[in-house]
């Protein structure tokens, strides 16, 4: 190996360094996020303008009460023919409830409109801040920046938050995900700088390939995605036990009313959450394959019953059972829910459990 080789394999410790800053720095604007967050739930809610606009909006009987106009358009010849307005129909799935969607985290009024559009700001503002911190720790040693937990925890994070803001230009209804995305890349942040921690350095031998920024990059991605699906399911089953309360005649209390009627619908969190699943779950499927390659070329065989492929395998068969049980009738709502969140927790297992707890020949963890 040549001098110049070896100075390019040596870590530029201004680069990791200014690497660390980024990411300090990510996690003080995710943090004012958050509280931005919190400001758009919590005084969107009970402002004033929120109060008189539900004062002002009509209520389900009395709208129902109320026929539709008529519409009167030109016929043929001359004439005029009326045309009753058809009806709206928020929900055609067969077992759903007839729920519109609630309107976002903003509730609907100026005041929590506000607090939203600060909050998005912050968040964009804390990702091209974690980006960067990721960016100059792949730079710091000319490398994938995911040879240990911390360095795919900061990808991990940026990534997810990178999906929820790609979702939010293309007008999805997802501003309910603010508030729990920036608290859990706030832990998840907290606990890569505390406990996973690792200078920046280079890879162990069996690291050193293109299967690197293949694997692990799908891998990364798959895992934000099933992320974003998982928080759908878990607030789906708080939404649907609400909406079963309401249609029992219950009465939940002001607190549960203030945010769960802001949510999408129950059929609307599981139509969402089940979309993104399906969708990523071939990428899953591609991800394992790589893998398999991959250890073929470090290790020679494709297969060993590592931890770390076994995990992966039974987190593919769990996505495969509610992906399989949501094209059965009688587990669909939330039996499939359920399912779904059991796969994502194979997911989490399968990152920290076995990375940390369990020893093998994907031992990378660093900690």
């Amino acid at each position: 190996m040549n001098l110049a080789t070896t100075l390019a394999a040596e870590p530029n410790e201004n680069l990791a360094h200014i690497s660390n800053v980024l990411i300090y720095s990510a996690m003080a604007v995710y943090l004012l996020a958050f509280f931005a967050h919190m400001a758009e739930w919590l005084f969107g809610s009970r402002s004033k303008v929120a109060r008189t606009a539900a004062a002002l909006t009509p209520s389900k009987t009395a709208a129902s009460a109320t026929a539709a106009p008529a519409v009167t358009v030109q016929a043929k010849g001359g004439g005029t023919a009326t045309l009753e307005r058809p009806k709206v129909v928020t929900r055609s799935v067969a077992g759903t409830r007839d729920v519109p969607d609630g309107p976002g985290a903003a509730a609907g009024d100026e005041k929590g409109d506000l607090y939203g559009r600060i909050a998005v700001s912050l968040t964009v503002l804390a990702f091209l801040l974690e980006f960067g911190g990721v960016l100059t720790r792949a730079l710091s040693v000319q490398r994938a920046p995911w040879g240990n937990m911390y360095e795919f925890s900061i990808t991990f994070s940026t990534v997810a938050v990178g999906v929820y803001l790609v979702l939010l230009a293309l007008k999805k209804n997802i501003a309910w995900l603010g508030l729990p995305l920036v608290t859990t890349v706030l832990l998840d942040l907290g606990l890569a700088v505390t406990v996973l921690y690792t200078d920046s350095d280079q890879l162990v031998p069996a690291l050193h390939s293109y299967w690197l920024w293949i694997h692990v990059s799908t891998a990364i991605f798959c895992g934000a995605v099933f992320y974003v699906g998982g928080v759908g399911t878990l607030l789906y089953l708080f939404r649907d036990s609400y909406e079963a309360k309401l249609q029992n005649g219950g009465q939940p209390g002001k607190f549960a009313t203030s945010v769960l009627e802001r949510l999408p619908s129950a059929a609307s969190l599981d139509k969402f959450s089940y979309r993104l699943n399906a969708a990523i779950f071939p990428l899953w499927t591609f991800t394992i394959i790589a893998g398999a390659i991959w250890a073929g070329d470090a290790w020679g065989r494709y297969w060993g019953w590592d931890p770390k492929e076994v995990w992966s395998f039974i987190t593919w068969v769990a996505y495969a059972c509610y992906l399989h049980a949501r094209a059965t009738a009688g587990w669909k709502g939330r039996k499939a829910a359920y399912l779904a969140l059991i796969a994502f927790g194979c997911w989490l297992f399968n990152y920290y459990g076995v990375n940390i707890f369990v020893t093998g020949k994907h031992s990378y963890a660093g900690v």
